[in-house]
């Protein structure tokens, strides 16, 4: 029977357990991957022992060596893809440079690519601790990459409409979280003091900078806790801030002691390609939701049903001050947001769609 087991590899850019947009967009489906035949193999561009440096101000010299390493790591991959039935592509084969590898791994080894994004990935954007220039991350593979995969993955309807231009077999694969085993701590609405959560990564704290001026102004009316989870510091300049650093170990039970979580995006291309993650979180643990109504926020959040989709400041304050002050509104809207994340953006919702992309 072991002989019969389709094998795939998971050539992605990340050690495993670290990247929230790997751990949930697919390594959250090995162990039903498993169950169902197949065997699957897991290759990281970064190594464990670089991916400390990545999103480091600085390290310029351990960076570019990471990057090599990588390069190398990939070449000696090539000579070991026979075996398998298929490969499934994060992002890209490597971070950098064109698209040879997925060339050879396409056209020249005949291998069944499935190229997964959750993101507007062709548009170039620069982080404030990785400037790489737009030359080098060359952004324009990506519909190459499209139209020699096998299929394409993607994580809003936003994005497949970009893939399809390239590929007739694109895959809707939404971002989703296991609400039986993992995101299964359902927050107290019970309490005196109302807390009001963010979580996310340093380079989307730009988001939550956006209602800062909201927060302080309802902060002079009412008292309540903000808890910010992140692998960098805030600098709010509000009371009652709490900073948890992020770890993979404590996002869920940190998350669930907030009665408020916050999703404010800027209208762009780049917020349109996002998928919605912080919200399936929150909604996932009862939190009802406060958001900004750009892309898949809007299917995600039914306005006055599990959240509130706000334009201005003005509604940002008055559904932030209703849910501060309604205990019986957080509740009801909290259980409709877990009903809404099962529902659609679960591991149980989503696990017949994923295993049949490798079909």
């Amino acid at each position: 029977m072991q002989a019969d087991k389709k094998e795939i590899l998971f050539m992605v850019q990340y050690p495993e357990n670290v990247s929230p947009g790997q751990r949930f967009r697919f390594e959250l489906y090995e162990g039903l991957l498993k169950k169902n035949g197949f065997k699957v193999t897991t290759h990281s561009f970064i190594d464990s022992h670089d991916y400390k440096y990545i999103f480091r101000s600085g390290f310029v010299f351990q960076k570019t060596l990471s990057v090599l390493k990588g390069f190398f790591r990939r070449f000696f991959l090539l000579f070991r893809v026979k075996k398998y039935d298929f490969i499934f592509l994060q992002l890209g084969a490597t971070p950098v440079g064109p698209p040879v590898f997925e060339w050879i791994l396409a056209k020249l080894l005949k291998k069944k690519l499935v190229y997964d994004f959750d993101g507007a990935i062709w548009l170039h954007q620069e982080s404030e601790k990785n400037h790489v220039p737009r030359v080098l991350r060359n952004v324009d593979k990506v519909p190459l990459i499209c139209k020699w995969s096998y299929k394409v993955s993607c994580g809003n309807e936003f994005l497949c409409n970009y893939a399809r231009q390239y590929n007739q077999t694109v895959v809707y694969n939404p971002t989703c979280v296991d609400t039986e085993q993992h995101h299964n701590i359902l927050a107290n609405h019970d309490v005196d003091k109302v807390t009001i959560g963010w979580t996310g990564s340093f380079s989307t704290l730009k988001y939550l900078y956006m209602v800062q001026p909201v927060l302080k102004r309802l902060q002079e009316k009412y008292d309540f806790n903000i808890k910010v989870i992140c692998n960098q510091q805030p600098l709010l300049g509000l009371k009652n801030v709490q900073y948890v650093e992020w770890t993979a170990e404590n996002e869920v039970a940190e998350l669930a002691t907030c009665q408020v979580g916050l999703m404010p995006l800027s209208q762009d291309e780049w917020s349109e390609g996002k998928c919605g993650f912080k919200l399936i979180q929150y909604l996932a643990l009862e939190i009802p939701s406060v958001s900004s109504p750009v892309g898949v926020n809007k299917k995600i959040i039914e306005n006055n049903i599990n959240g509130y989709l706000c334009n201005s400041a003005e509604e940002w304050y008055n559904a932030m001050e209703k849910l501060i002050l309604d205990k019986a509104l957080r509740k009801r809207m909290g259980r409709e947001g877990r009903k809404k994340i099962s529902r659609e953006y679960s591991l149980l919702s989503n696990a017949d769609n994923f295993i049949a992309m490798f079909s």
